[in-house]
């Protein structure tokens, strides 16, 4: 599967208003979606992300799981993405589908290093900004830290980058060889800047072809 530039990381207060807008994002064009509910049980989240993957089929919009490995096995999630102190990717690798991904969240080079030993699919590499709602121990890394970390890690892996982006950001972030970005608050607040959001992603790619024909 070839990972798309943008992920939409949907937000709620309660399951319904999440699984609204996993439909308002699919509705606008979105490609991938990443689930995670905080505070809920095992039971409730296997129920939420099975109402998740009917919506994002009908799309045919991918669907990664945070964190439970087993649920997007069985609800054949298009792939799970693990937290540091989640399970090891290469655990959730023998117990998922061969063609089900393993993403994995980093802030520090050692992480991402550690993640890339692990040979996981794609990296979740953040924070790029603090953000408020979320206590979050993290340092924000900014433009100069993935700068400084992709130059580090001269990897293939795809690199998405994450918290608190917005359409302001793109052109900047991509400037630094990050692959692709994961949204929340700002799809969250207006699904229209998806289309917004795909044309920077895509704007930089025709550039680049631009530039190797030249």
């Amino acid at each position: 599967m070839i990972i798309p530039k943008l992920h939409y990381i949907p937000q709620g207060v309660s399951p319904k208003e999440v699984l609204e807008n996993i439909q308002k994002a699919c509705t606008s064009g979105i490609e991938l979606v990443q689930l995670g509910v905080n505070n809920v049980s095992e039971k409730k989240f296997l129920k939420i992300a099975e109402e998740a993957r009917e919506i994002t089929s009908h799309f045919q919009t991918s669907l990664i799981l945070e964190n439970y490995y087993k649920i997007a096995k069985t609800i054949k999630a298009d792939g799970v993405v693990l937290e540091k102190t989640d399970t090891c990717p290469t655990i959730a690798r023998k117990q998922l589908y061969t063609w089900q991904i393993i993403g994995g969240s980093a802030n520090t080079l050692q992480d991402a290093e550690t993640l890339l030993a692990k040979e996981v699919d794609y990296m979740n590499l953040g924070p790029f900004r603090s953000n408020t709602n979320e206590d979050s121990s993290n340092p924000v890394l900014g433009l100069n830290g993935y700068t400084l970390l992709v130059e580090a890690l001269k990897t293939e892996t795809p690199i998405i980058g994450f918290g608190g982006i917005t359409t302001a950001d793109v052109t900047a972030l991509l400037e630094t060889g990050i692959s692709g970005i994961a949204v929340s608050e700002e799809i969250t607040s207006n699904f229209d800047t998806i289309k917004a959001f795909h044309q920077l992603l895509n704007a930089s790619s025709t550039q680049e072809q631009r530039h190797t024909f030249e």
